[in-house]
């Protein structure tokens, strides 16, 4: 399989060597062959440059053969769109979407001639509605404070975050260079379930420490949440929220395992776990199994953090189970700082194709439910919101801001500003531009200082293009975006306003009796505090 491999990848330098040596040999019988020796002379002189350059990883994992690649990028659209991409549709990712992140991390020009590139006339188009009187930005760092009456600890976030991605699916250099992108730009970095590495703590880049089931870095040897060792974790400075992962949006209500052989002494000391045992992140916590538990689970975090931010990030599944832990939150009045909504179309390296296609809300339906949720319950003063699942321009954002966001993460956006062309190879190690494998040679390629940069500027770059969209709105703060400032087309061919599909429902709704149903109501009864199970009829 490595020979395989290595084939695979420095076949093509080998066999122009090879050809290069012969050449060599036989011009001394032919002058032809002096001619075919320069031209393999001079193959073998750019695949040593190749693999001696840092700045482009498709060159240095696949010398000589990278070039294919870029020399379909300089020819027709239409032509690079089935020789490299495939069909559009198969892709995650259009290829203007990754053009958009790929110009703005390199600080290259992203303006487009010949105007709209969307299909205007077809069902779902959405677009901004624009002032008159737009505003102008001097100062594109938005930032919002998260933490509660309860926080002692606040923490002034940018909007535009690194969305959870654990060490161990990335590799080294990619961890490294988002983190240092981080500290540069002054945003947040979400660590995943997979614990601190040293590669997160060698920037000093602002840090979301993510809690999954598996408890990576704060856990016993038996699995279960270790107090102790949470409290060393949080304590860190670098560490600025706790963030508990109750699902993610590929995968909602999945567990993992990362087999033994995946596991190496870097990902062992960062999780916690021994070496030569496969290592497992069930579908469930182990440390809570009601809603009333899960948000004392939530205070103890905050009083072990020394009160630093503490959420939880979910995708939402049966409604009535988050209103099950809304009733938890009122009757503790133990309320988190913070939520993340993720959405089913959220990215992972693996999942199967049922859970990644069809289980789970999308981001938007999932957004505008728990915005309602806690505005019905009279908590939404006390509780940021944060949106993740594809939101990587910024008209994502703006949307995703208007349906009550108060800021959002990005895992993909931000993978492309480091290199990745989608190749959809996260889950073999075998990721031609180092950024999803543990393969040390490929990883390589990744130059952190290089890709650092990127990230910064992707940043810097978006969120400039979100103050210029807030602007052209009328408005002075990309928070105040509201459904209304959004309008889109349905299959029939009418439009729908922001505010009719997605509208903020009632303060304090829930609470009243005569506050109105807006499909709530049944749920709200059913919903039980003291278990998720639903309560009957």
């Amino acid at each position: 399989m490595k020979k395989f491999l290595f084939l695979e990848r420095y076949g093509v330098f080998v066999a122009v060597v090879v050809l290069t040596v012969v050449t060599l040999i036989g011009s001394f019988w032919s002058g032809w062959m002096f001619f075919f020796f320069l031209v393999f002379a001079a193959l073998t002189a750019l695949g040593l440059r190749d693999m001696s350059q840092d700045h482009h990883a498709i060159l240095r994992n696949y010398p000589l053969l990278g070039h294919i690649r870029y020399m379909f990028e300089t020819i027709r659209p239409e032509i690079r769109q089935y020789l490299i991409e495939g069909d559009k549709d198969e892709q995650p990712f259009s290829r203007e979407t990754r053009s958009l992140v790929y110009q703005r991390a390199k600080g290259v020009e992203d303006k487009r001639p010949f105007g709209t590139q969307e299909k205007v006339y077809e069902a779902g188009y959405s677009w901004l509605t624009h002032s008159i009187a737009p505003v102008h930005f001097d100062n594109f760092d938005f930032r919002v404070t998260v933490g509660g009456p309860n926080c002692k600890k606040p923490y002034s976030a940018s909007l535009y975050n690194i969305s959870a991605m654990s060490f161990g699916a990335l590799s080294a250099n990619a961890i490294s260079a988002l983190n240092l992108g981080a500290k540069m730009g002054g945003f947040a970095h979400d660590t995943g379930e997979g614990g601190i590495s040293r590669y997160h703590r060698k920037a000093g880049g602002d840090l979301i420490y993510e809690v999954g089931s598996g408890y990576f870095g704060c856990r016993n040897d038996d699995g279960s949440f270790s107090p102790d060792k949470f409290a060393v974790q949080a304590a860190d400075d670098q560490v600025k929220m706790i963030e508990v992962k109750l699902s993610q949006g590929a995968k909602p209500g999945h567990g993992g395992m990362l087999p033994a052989s995946k596991i190496t002494p870097e990902i062992a000391e960062a999780r916690g776990v021994p070496m030569g045992q496969d290592c497992e992140s069930p579908a469930a916590h182990s440390a809570f199994s009601t809603p009333l538990e899960f948000c004392e689970f939530l205070g103890k975090l905050r009083d072990l953090s020394g009160g630093k931010p503490v959420g939880f990030k979910l995708c939402i599944g049966h409604r009535r189970e988050f209103l099950c832990i809304v009733k938890a939150m009122l009757q503790t009045g133990i309320v988190p700082d913070f939520i993340v909504v993720d959405g089913t179309e959220g990215g992972t390296g693996a999942a199967p194709l049922e859970f990644a296609n069809h289980v789970g809300m999308p981001m938007v339906e999932g957004l505008s439910f728990v915005h309602n949720s806690l505005r019905g319950a009279g908590l939404r003063d006390q509780v940021r919101i944060g949106a993740a699942g594809k939101l990587v321009s910024a008209f994502d954002i703006a949307r995703a801001m208007s349906l009550g966001a108060d800021w959002c993460n990005s895992a993909r956006g931000y993978m492309f500003a480091i290199g990745c062309i989608q190749a959809q190879s996260c889950h073999t190690n075998h990721c031609p531009v180092g950024v999803a494998t543990q393969d040390p040679l490929r990883q390589r390629a990744l130059n952190v200082d290089d890709k650092s940069k990127r990230v910064a500027r992707f940043h810097a770059n978006t969120l400039k293009a979100l103050g210029e969209m807030a602007g052209a709105a009328g408005l002075h703060d990309p928070r105040d975006f509201l459904p209304y400032h959004f309008m889109s087309r349905k299959a029939d061919g009418q439009l729908i306003e922001g505010q009719d599909a997605y509208p903020y429902l009632p303060m304090g709704f829930l609470l009243k009796d005569d506050g109105g149903d807006h499909g709530f109501r049944s749920r709200w009864n059913r919903a039980n505090a003291e278990s998720f199970a639903a309560t009957p009829l």
